[in-house]
């Protein structure tokens, strides 16, 4: 540490600065003086050269020697520290105006009623850190913070760590703020049979699945989608519940149940984190299989593309018989490339979804 700082037209002196000029004026030595002192010469030194705070002990010893007040040192020291942190601070701030700006501050102040402070960035920055519950948007940086990344975002870029953990962390205190039963696995297994039945309920099945879910013990949240986020959904044990995130970035009947029950199968494989568009491998395989399976039973499924006709009239009576919405075979065809992506007769059986997001 420098014995004296300069910034924003003040000045604060390390309490080593005015010790050395007392030794100088004593026409002593270092060592001599701390050995008056009753400290180590290195504990002195490191003092005078503002490596080292001066401690409670020291300002005492100090005190007493000179005939000063404790409170003089430590004033001193504290003065010093308290401009180190306005330095710390405001260089801070400015990394945090920088994730802000990644994130948009209007993604806060559309969906979950920020005030508007246009142009104002410093509070916007303190608006949104206090939204978050988090003491800097600086630690939105770290892979760690609220649920562990599962694949891809494990070596991604800043801005897409940065926004997966902002949509995480929204959800986990969401979460916290909800009052539910212990998780029980056996529960959530009729649950999601439950959840089967609901998907024809284009309009009112939100408010019914997430009432369900919470009688397992299992936290349902629906975010809106932060822009440029690569987040599909997420799972985290939280004391003897489970939260279950996903976001309305897939508003299609086929897209959303399929990304729903993908993140239920990552709970019942007792695997917890951020899954991501771009994830592959063996947990992610196995949580595709189980959604795959739970949306269209597989023995169904491949009587019914064994006798090819994928007609809109087909697919509707084969959607009935397996009770499904009909966009959701027409996903798993267009997906399995039995069908075209643009066929515009079956594309009009895929409904559209508007969810209710948090709360």
């Amino acid at each position: 540490m420098p014995e004296y700082i300069e910034y924003k037209d003040s000045i604060a002196f390390h309490p080593g600065y005015y010790v050395k000029e007392l030794i100088e004026e004593s026409g002593m030595t270092q060592e001599d003086y701390a050995k008056r002192l009753g400290t180590t010469p290195k504990n002195l030194s490191l003092l005078v050269r503002g490596e080292q705070s001066l401690s409670v002990e020291m300002a005492s010893k100090l005190a007493k020697m000179l005939g000063t007040s404790m409170s003089y040192w430590l004033n001193l020291q504290n003065a010093y520290d308290e401009m180190l942190a306005t330095m710390a601070s405001d260089k801070e701030m400015l990394e945090e105006k920088a994730i802000l700006k990644q994130l948009g501050y209007g993604y806060f102040r559309d969906h979950f009623g920020l005030p508007a402070l246009p142009r104002k960035l410093e509070e916007q920055v303190v608006c949104v850190r206090g939204f978050l519950k988090i003491a800097s948007l600086t630690v939105l940086r770290n892979r760690d913070l609220a649920i562990s990344f599962r694949g891809a975002l494990e070596s991604g870029d800043e801005a897409n760590v940065v926004k997966a953990n902002a949509m995480t962390q929204i959800a986990v205190n969401e979460a916290l703020s909800v009052d539910a039963p212990k998780f029980n696995k056996g529960q959530f297994g009729d649950a999601v049979d439950y959840l089967l039945t609901q998907t024809c309920n284009h309009n009112g099945f939100y408010p019914l699945i997430k009432e369900r879910l919470l009688k397992a013990g299992v936290i349902f949240v629906v975010l809106p989608i932060l822009p440029g986020s690569m987040v599909n959904g997420a799972t985290k044990k939280i004391g003897d519940n489970v939260l279950l995130m996903v976001n309305d970035r897939h508003r299609y009947a086929d897209s959303f149940w399929f990304t729903l029950l993908h993140e239920v199968g990552h709970v019942m494989h007792g695997d917890y984190g951020i899954s991501c568009h771009s994830d592959s491998g063996e947990r992610e395989d196995a949580a595709d299989e189980y959604a795959r399976d739970k949306l269209i039973d597989s023995a169904a499924y491949f009587e019914f593309t064994q006798e090819g006709d994928f007609s809109a009239h087909a697919v509707r009576a084969f959607a009935e018989r397996i009770g499904r919405d009909p966009g959701i075979v027409v996903g798993r065809l267009q997906k399995d490339g039995y069908v075209r992506y643009n066929d515009p007769s079956l594309n009009l059986l895929r409904c559209r979804y508007q969810v209710k997001v948090v709360g």
